[in-house]
C-alpha cells in the first residue's frame, strides 16, 4: 500500500485548457491530502524540537519541564493519530478489498 501512496504522483495538476469537470475534484482532494500529511509530519518535527529545546533550557524550573512534557505528549499523540488511521485505513482494505488510500470518482459502482 505504501508503493501505491509513494507512486500516486502528487501534486497533480488540474489541466488549464479544460473546463473544469467531476473528475477535477479528484485532483483536488488528492492534493489536499497531500499537504495535509506534509503539513503533519513539518509539525510533528518543529514540535518535537520545541519540546526539546524547552527541556533543554529548563534547569531546575519544573514548570518548564512540564511544558516541555506536554509539548512532547501532545507531539506523540499526533503521530500515534497519523499512524493509527493509516492502519485503520489498511485494516479496511484488507478486510473489504476496497481501495480506500485512492479517491477516483470515474468507477462506478
Amino acid at each position: 500500500m505504501i508503493q501505491k501512496l509513494a507512486q500516486g504522483g502528487y501534486p497533480k495538476k488540474l489541466p488549464v485548457d479544460e473546463p473544469a469537470t467531476i473528475e477535477d475534484f479528484e485532483i483536488i482532494f488528492g492534493n489536499l491530502i497531500y499537504v495535509a500529511l506534509g503539513a503533519a509530519g513539518i509539525a510533528l518535527f518543529i514540535m518535537t524540537i520545541i519540546a526539546g529545546f524547552k527541556w533543554a533550557t529548563a534547569a531546575e524550573d519544573p514548570g518548564k519541564a512540564e511544558s516541555a512534557r506536554k509539548t512532547l505528549t501532545a507531539a506523540v499523540i499526533g503521530l500515534v493519530f497519523i499512524v493509527v488511521s493509516f492502519l485503520i485505513m489498511a485494516i479496511i482494505q484488507d478486510f473489504t478489498g476496497a481501495n480506500v488510500t485512492i479517491f477516483d470518482v470515474r468507477r462506478g459502482p
